[in-house]
């Protein structure tokens, strides 16, 4: 996959990495391309080119789409060290979990919920300095 080089050196972060740190989170949500343009104002085609390397994202619609997966900035920018999503996930679940013989398939799902949550949390961090917009009062609204 071929990057932009303008995109990497505006300081907003690896392209790749980003592109399918985004790309995970709308699945993981199970929202198409259209429904995040349609709440978030930003073309389908752009959210394409964006999650394919294509093209940068800039500032704003990186606020915006973090804010609709319950993200924080700083999980699509690579600014947090612990953002491996399996380690990251790990950490928060309780051992019990290992014991409970779950499949690898239902093991890897419990995984990516438990990295929503804690992302989650995150975010709802990011907001409370954040005066445009509420802290939601259930995971996954995102108003």
């Amino acid at each position: 996959m071929t990057t932009n080089p303008d995109f990497e050196a505006d300081g907003l972060g690896d392209s790749t990495l980003m592109s399918e740190r985004l790309k995970n989170a709308r699945e993981y949500l199970k929202f198409t391309q259209q429904s995040v343009s349609e709440r978030t104002g930003i073309p389908r085609t752009a959210i394409s080119e964006i999650e394919g390397g294509r093209r940068r994202v800039d500032s704003l619609e990186l606020k915006k789409l973090a804010r609709l997966y319950r993200y924080p900035v700083s999980y699509f920018l690579n600014e947090d060290l612990d953002a491996i999503p399996a380690e990251h996930a790990l950490a928060a679940l309780p051992r019990k979990v290992t014991s409970l013989n779950l499949k690898p398939e239902a093991l890897t799902q419990v995984m990516k919920f438990a990295q929503f949550l804690e992302m989650s949390y995150q975010a709802d961090e990011e907001a409370e300095a954040d005066d445009d917009r509420p802290v939601p009062e259930h995971r996954g609204d995102p108003t």
